[in-house]
């Protein structure tokens, strides 16, 4: 860890002053946590600051496609027991967003970050992280991300010979591909239930085989590491084959997967398995997801799904039938313009729930269900759906900007 002098400059000192005003004067005018823009001004004062706050951190990075926030929040509450930690916990992960929360931790030890895919090879430049976790990689806002074999090349390019430990899903192809340059990887068996996007070899673009858990080319010879860390039910295997009970107040199995990759994290940092997983139960919803919420004398869980494989693995932690189901997507900027994805989701899983159905693209998800034989009934509003369903438990699973707009309606 590098010393601990102070490694502000007085460019830097006011660069933070300034993002913490604009941050301030942006939460007072009512325009969300200001974190993005007071950033963005922070680092147009002194383009190295993000450098410069995470020089006596020791830093790690978690970069995925789907659970990003998520792993983020349970490493940070892991790494508490070893001290003081800051982490963008809010979820803004572009360097601006990234520079404000480094910004407020200037007594921390550790720094935990979640990050963008497409910036995931520059912030790890700027922020010399200890650790890096890979969790996995599919498609995702079709009109502006890029395919995920060209990120999987990305970080591959970006990670080569890094000196940070990467943790790295080995159940994950593009995962794998993209980890196989860096010279010190802990692979974790996580699990992968999207196969969809790593069909092909990353290495060669032969047909993946897939017996089994176990993947391999038969054309190139790529294929599955032995991990060191197993998601085993409920448990966690770990590199000496003791397994530790996982116990989460997260539903799911996605959020075991998050677990497992989160105590392999811990681990790099000395803090056992034991304490790290005791310490991930404080975790009860992560920026409004998977919170209950009372409203109009029902109880709304509130479920995140950005891409097909965010769906799939959300529509297989809700109640079973008969519970109402509200579907809400958006097609906004930071949700992406395609909704072309919907295509790719089995809606068929949804058979025997009431589902209503809202958002600005409620059409499009009509068309989708109604191909899918699915019984649904499209509304105006979150009000009205739930007037529709009778007393007691709601599933509300909504992609991005949808989900922000129902945490504001029901309060949240």
């Amino acid at each position: 860890m590098a010393g601990t002098s102070d490694p502000l400059t007085p460019r830097a000192k006011l660069a933070v002053t300034a993002g913490k005003a604009v941050a301030a004067a942006s939460r007072a005018a009512g325009r969300g946590s200001g974190s993005v823009i007071g950033g963005r001004v922070a680092l147009k004062l002194d383009p190295d600051l993000l450098a410069r706050l995470a020089q006596n951190l020791d830093v790690t990075l978690v970069s995925a496609t789907n659970g990003k926030t998520t792993t983020t929040r349970l490493i940070a509450e892991a790494l508490k027991a070893a001290g003081p930690v800051v982490s963008n916990a809010l979820g803004a992960n572009m360097p601006a967003g990234i520079t404000s929360a480094l910004a407020g931790g200037s007594e921390s030890k550790f720094g935990v970050i979640e990050v963008d895919e497409k910036y995931l090879a520059g912030v790890a430049r700027d922020t010399d992280p200890k650790c890096i976790a890979l969790l996995n990689l599919s498609r995702d806002q079709l009109d502006r991300a890029a395919e995920t074999r060209m990120l999987a090349e990305n970080w591959r390019e970006g990670l080569a010979g890094t000196k940070a430990v990467i943790v790295a899903n080995c159940d994950d192809p593009l995962v794998v591909w993209a980890a196989s340059s860096s010279p010190n990887v802990i692979w974790v068996a996580a699990g992968q239930m999207w196969k969809d996007d790593a069909w092909s070899c990353p290495s060669c673009g032969g047909v993946m085989q897939r017996p089994g858990d176990d993947w391999f080319c038969g054309e190139c010879g790529f294929r599955r590491p032995t991990p060191s860390w197993v998601l085993s039910g409920d448990h966690v295997l770990d590199p000496h084959g003791s397994a530790w009970p996982i116990h989460l107040q997260l539903p799911g199995r996605a959020n075991k997967a998050n677990a497992a990759s989160s105590a392999a994290v811990a681990a790099v940092f000395g803090v056992p398995p034991q304490v790290a997983l005791e310490r991930m139960y404080q975790v009860q919803a992560v920026a409004g997801r998977y919170d209950v919420v009372q409203f109009q004398e029902r109880d709304l869980r509130l479920l995140l799904a950005k891409n097909p494989a965010g769906w799939l693995e959300t529509f297989s932690l809700i109640d079973p039938p008969p519970t109402p189901v509200i579907l809400s997507v958006n097609a906004r900027g930071a949700d992406g313009t395609d909704t072309s994805w919907l295509w790719d989701v089995d809606y068929t899983r949804l058979t025997g729930h009431p589902i209503f159905v809202l958002g600005d693209r409620k059409l499009d998800l009509a068309v989708r269900l109604e191909v899918a034989n699915q019984h649904f009934q499209v509304c105006d509003s979150l009000d009205q759906a739930v007037q529709m369903c009778p007393p007691g438990r709601i599933e509300v699973i909504a992609n991005y900007t949808a989900f922000q707009d129902l945490r504001r309606r029901v309060g949240n």
